[in-house]
């Protein structure tokens, strides 16, 4: 079986009520299209998570290690699949960028803490 690494995101979501309680009912269960599921999972996501407060969302994600190492492959896919483009358009009417990171949605975090390192 393949190591499995963790691995953390971090956006913005436009402050307005309804556009936020849109962004919520898109994520519902059955509310992502079938297609942008799949294509999460073939990218060896095992688990994802969203998570909100205030406006600023985390994603959480357990992915199959070699499948996280290739980001040029994801890329690749991604731009050839026309359901997991129109999702991302869509989603991206709802997001708006960190302050530090003006041109990219979904910033990756770093890991400064773990409990499982401490004495």
């Amino acid at each position: 079986m393949s190591e499995i690494v963790r691995r953390c995101f971090a956006v913005d979501l436009v402050d307005e009520p309804e556009m936020i309680a849109r962004y919520r009912a898109w994520h519902a269960p059955g509310g992502p299209p079938k297609a942008v599921s799949e294509a999460i999972r073939a990218d060896g996501v095992r688990d994802l998570q969203i998570w909100l407060v205030g406006t600023r969302m985390f994603m959480v994600m357990e992915q199959d290690m070699a499948m996280a190492a290739d980001a040029q492959g994801k890329a690749a896919r991604d731009a050839s699949n026309p359901e997991v483009q129109a999702w991302d358009a869509l989603m991206r009417t709802f997001q708006q960028p960190l302050p530090f990171a003006p041109d990219r949605t979904w910033v990756e975090m770093e890991q400064v803490y773990a409990l499982s390192q401490q004495p």
